[in-house]
């Protein structure tokens, strides 16, 4: 097939999905195939495009909606093909993806960078009539926004933020929520007469053991009550109660929950493409899907065991990028993604944390970006750490969106200035 492709005059690129992963690879695609060489096509089903990591501002106040929302058409560079529509699915053995309006569109590469979707179906009672009045999200413009309104009116009682089920994209950001919150309560004068619990199916506040540590004990300290290894399996919104599986229950007078994430509905309708939760089966190192060897997943979409990021969708892109032109110019696809993330962790008061990590190392104490100098420390608070979380606001858009390189800031996670454990 790769002969094949280099024969053609113009390779067809097609990239399903405009949000962070999208964009980016298609802005990086663009540049790298200049002129007649490809053509570069993104579908989406909408033109909003939102900066999701300013959504977990909206309900403290600290950003307004319009400030993290942008035109998806808007982000992508000349030359670039936008279709909105609904995607109904991939047909990998006829290299065809078929529109919910009835077209189709065929391809010689694919790229599937369709994020995550949430699936409040998945847990009883969830999306019952106590939705949106005492049961919020904040990972959607709408449940942000109405959490605002019940934040504001929130004086007294048991405010919970609930982790139903792994993975989640942004996994800090549950974390992140419970932080803010003791921070707003305290600010309105009322944290005294406001209960604060972090329930998750996990054994710790995060999923891996060092920075969950230090997590623990930070929402210890700042009077969070940590309920762990709670398989919500029912929420009762007339009686205001979380049950479990195994049938503990924690009562609230105002749920955050983090429902049950799957893949784009189309992934369950492309036959292969998918595992049982929708999302895209993918080399963890090569980026390329399992089924077909012209697909590959980006992002959120891809069924990866590290965090659903937008730092992680920035790195994979660095990889992606270099192995697509390798596999287009039927070369051995030698660059490899090691699971890199890096995260801020906004902890309130003007403070925030940062943790790098990779498939193999742990979140460590050290410096970031450079050992010895930082000027970011590692799993500490710092007010250094909640400039850098504001700062990358405007990154995001005027520097990862584009797809340029952040500065000081490798796609391969690097081990200077981390204090890495010697092995027994």
């Amino acid at each position: 097939m790769n002969e094949q492709l280099q024969l053609k005059e113009s390779i067809k690129i097609l990239i399903l999905g405009a949000g962070t992963g999208g964009t980016i690879m298609a802005n990086r695609l663009r540049r790298r195939f200049p002129g007649n060489k490809a053509s570069v096509t993104v579908v989406d089903q909408d033109e909003q495009h939102i900066y999701q990591p300013g959504l977990l501002f909206i309900p403290f106040g600290i950003y307004q909606p319009d400030e993290i929302v942008r035109p998806r058409s808007h982000q992508l560079h000349k030359g670039i093909d936008y279709i909105q529509s609904v995607i109904k699915r991939v047909i990998p053995d006829e290299d065809v993806v078929e529109l919910a309006d009835g077209r189709t569109l065929g391809y010689d590469l694919l790229v599937v960078a369709s994020g995550t979707r949430l699936l409040l179906d998945e847990t009883e009672g969830l999306s019952s009539s106590g939705w949106l009045k005492t049961m919020f999200d904040f990972y959607t413009m709408e449940g942000a926004s109405a959490l605002r309104g019940a934040m504001e009116q929130f004086e007294a009682g048991t405010l919970v933020i609930n982790i139903v089920d792994m993975p989640i994209k942004c996994p800090v950001a549950p974390i992140e929520f419970a932080f803010l919150a003791d921070w707003y309560f305290h600010q309105k004068g009322v944290r005294d007469k406001v209960q604060i619990k972090f329930v998750t199916p996990l054994d710790g506040a995060f999923t891996r053991p060092v920075a969950s540590k230090a997590l623990n004990g930070m929402l210890e300290d700042k009077g969070i009550e940590l309920i762990t290894e709670f398989s919500t399996g029912e929420v009762d919104g007339e009686q205001g109660k979380l049950i479990s599986f195994d049938e503990r229950s924690v009562e609230f007078d105002l749920l955050v929950s983090i429902p049950v994430h799957g893949g784009a509905a189309f992934i369950d309708d492309s036959e292969g493409l998918g595992d049982e939760l929708g999302f895209v089966v993918t080399d963890l190192h090569t980026l390329q899907a399992r089924c077909k060897d012209n697909i590959f997943a980006i992002g959120d979409a891809a069924n990866l065991p590290t965090s659903k990021a937008g730092s992680v969708t920035h790195f994979e892109a660095d990889v992606l990028v270099d192995n697509i032109e390798r596999f287009l110019a039927g070369q051995p696809m030698e660059r490899e993604f090691d699971g890199h993330a890096n995260c801020f962790i906004e902890t309130g008061f003007n403070k925030g944390l940062l943790i790098d990590f990779n498939y193999e190392v742990e979140p460590v104490p050290g410096k970031f970006p450079f050992a010895g100098i930082g000027p970011l420390p590692l799993l500490k608070e710092s007010r250094i750490n909640h400039i850098g979380k504001l700062m990358f606001h405007w990154f995001y858009w005027h520097l990862l969106l584009p797809g340029l390189p952040l500065p000081g800031v490798p796609s391969d996670m690097s081990l200077s200035g981390k204090q890495i454990p010697e092995s027994d």
